[in-house]
């Protein structure tokens, strides 16, 4: 609900502050006085593009506050998705800069526009002829539908259960897209995965086939070696193990006269066992290593394998190479089973349809019953409205496709006059009469949704006597549920409002400033007199406008 407005350095409003209540409010004033500026700078502060032609005093910013209370909006989950907030009484906050900038807040906290208009709409929606057009959308026509069928919860589950099957559908298109471009690369993919596997992919395993290839590349020169090493230990003359029996010796007698010497004669026996072993082992690798042609040539052609593994792959270490393989194996492997996984995701496309065939079914049901019971309050509401003769044919028929609101779609279709032609809203329907059907319209959806303040902006234009009280009655009705505001120039509908503004121009010096005033007692009696009968308005102007507000 709308509380305060507060409007500073607007247009010609220089410092406005209204506070507002709950009910019916009407707010009337001479053509030109400023209603539409007071619904301009509102438009501002929920959400509306602005430029420095709003700025009454281009060297002075202008502000626009507008208080709210919230509490029956159910709108925590919106503040907290924000980062906003939540307080039961919100003020939503926008200020244009001189220099061209726009700053808007909700508590304070600066928000972009996108989430200040969202949240706008939420709040106040305003209807003025130009937007009666809303009646020809098709989105809004279902709204009203399933607001009378109760599919508020149905169409929730619907939304759930269309997010899941698109996600699924989506995958779906996505494997077979894969599979299609993988059997491209299988044959090549599985070719690379060959010559991996077939390689030896172990770490160090490049230095160690590299030593062992030079060791069987030079074979002769290592039997020379091994050769002469084992003649200089075992010489019997002047081998080192023959000299190394001796010092043994000469050590032994050593360490009868003491213990430094006997520490020296351990040393000299653990160098000839280690000298002895050594000898040992000379003559097993002596005796081992033999040329082995066949041995080479594999390990020749297992290091060239590598080395042109690394060159085609362009990779210079075995992990990387290892890496390559892991991801081939992946690829195969996805490509040889993806038929699977596509008929599995098959079955869970099928599932995500029947159960959308299931809610959507139960929506449709509950709109057919819905329509005519529409049709007949619509029908009720316009024939008291001076359209007697008017009647909607709203035909609902299946579609191929999931839609965002369901499987169904609609023909919303009006005649003004009997024996005319059925025809859509848009192409058949005046502006007047456009502006009753949505009057009539959100009348109905009153009663079963919540909807946020509603203002109707001249919406009653073209529109004089009986009907013109039958549709301050009608706004006067919905304000039970609602707060509603009418802008008007139609003193029966004036007269209807539990408060009444009125909205006029003030001259002081050479500027002039739009002003607002809530009127009370004899000051509704004379504005409703004026509106009635002109400035000069007679005793019988008086005496009518006193009975319109005591039949109120």
């Amino acid at each position: 609900m709308l509380v305060q407005l507060s409007i500073k350095n607007f247009a010609l409003i220089d410092d406005l502050n209204v506070s507002f209540d709950a009910g019916f409010t009407t707010i009337t004033g001479e053509t030109g006085a400023g209603k539409s500026i007071l619904l301009g700078a509102l438009s501002l502060v929920l959400g509306k593009r602005a430029d420095l032609s709003s700025l009454k005093d281009g060297s002075t910013k202008c502000v626009i506050e507008a208080e709210f209370a919230i509490s029956n909006y159910n709108l925590k989950r919106y503040f907290k998705d924000n980062d906003l907030d939540y307080g039961q009484q919100t003020i939503m906050r926008r200020e244009i800069l001189p220099s061209g900038k726009s700053r808007a807040f909700v508590n304070d906290t600066p928000v972009t526009l996108d989430v200040l208009s969202t949240l706008g709409r939420l709040l106040v929606d305003i209807h003025s002829q130009h937007q009666t057009l809303q009646l020809t959308d098709n989105a809004f026509q279902f709204r009203v539908i399933d607001a009378l069928a109760g599919n508020t919860d149905l169409l929730d589950n619907y939304g759930a259960r269309l997010h899941e099957y698109h996600l699924a559908s989506n995958e779906l298109e996505r494997l077979i897209a894969h599979k299609n471009e993988a059997e491209k690369d299988l044959d090549y993919n599985s070719f690379l995965l060959q010559e991996l596997e077939n390689a030896t992919l172990n770490q160090g395993v490049v230095e160690e086939l590299e030593a062992e290839y030079e060791a069987l590349n030079n074979v002769e020169s290592l039997m020379e070696l091994l050769s002469n090493s084992h003649q200089l230990l075992n010489e019997e003359q002047m081998g080192i193990l023959s000299s190394m029996t001796q010092l043994k010796q000469l050590t032994q007698r050593l360490s009868e006269f003491g213990k430094k010497y006997g520490n020296l004669n351990d040393r000299v026996q653990s160098i000839a066992i280690e000298l002895a072993d050594l000898g040992n082992e000379l003559e097993n690798l002596s005796e081992a290593i033999e040329p082995n042609p066949e041995r080479l040539e594999k390990v020749n052609g297992e290091l060239q394998l590598l080395h042109d593994l690394f060159k085609k792959h362009q990779v210079n270490e075995v992990d990387e190479l290892l890496a390559i393989k892991e991801d081939l194996t992946q690829k195969v492997g996805t490509s040889l089973n993806i038929d699977d996984t596509i008929q599995q995701k098959e079955l869970e496309v099928t599932q995500h349809k029947k159960d959308l065939q299931e809610v959507g079914t139960a929506i449709r049901q509950r709109r057919q019953k819905a329509i005519p019971m529409l049709g007949k309050k619509l029908t009720e509401r316009i024939s008291s409205l001076g359209m007697q003769a008017a009647s909607f044919k709203i035909e609902l028929f299946p579609l191929e496709d999931f839609k965002r609101n369901g499987m169904d779609g609609l023909r919303f279709q009006f005649s003004a006059n009997k024996g005319s032609q059925y025809g859509e809203l848009k192409k058949v329907a005046s502006g007047g009469e456009l502006s009753r059907i949505m009057l009539a319209i959100k009348s109905i959806l009153a009663s079963y949704e919540k909807l946020p303040t509603l203002i109707f902006d001249e919406i009653d234009t073209g529109v004089s006597g009986e009907i013109s009280n039958k549709m301050g009655e009608i706004m006067k009705g919905m304000a039970h549920n609602m707060q509603m505001f009418s802008i008007t120039h139609l003193p029966q509908v004036a007269s209807k409002g539990e408060h009444q503004f009125k909205v006029y121009k003030e001259e002081i010096g050479n500027t002039t400033s739009t002003k607002m005033k809530r009127l009370i007692g004899d000051e509704r009696v004379q504005e409703l007199a004026e509106m009635l009968g002109g400035k000069s308005f007679s005793d019988s102007a008086v005496s009518h406008a006193k009975q319109l507000l005591f039949e109120n």
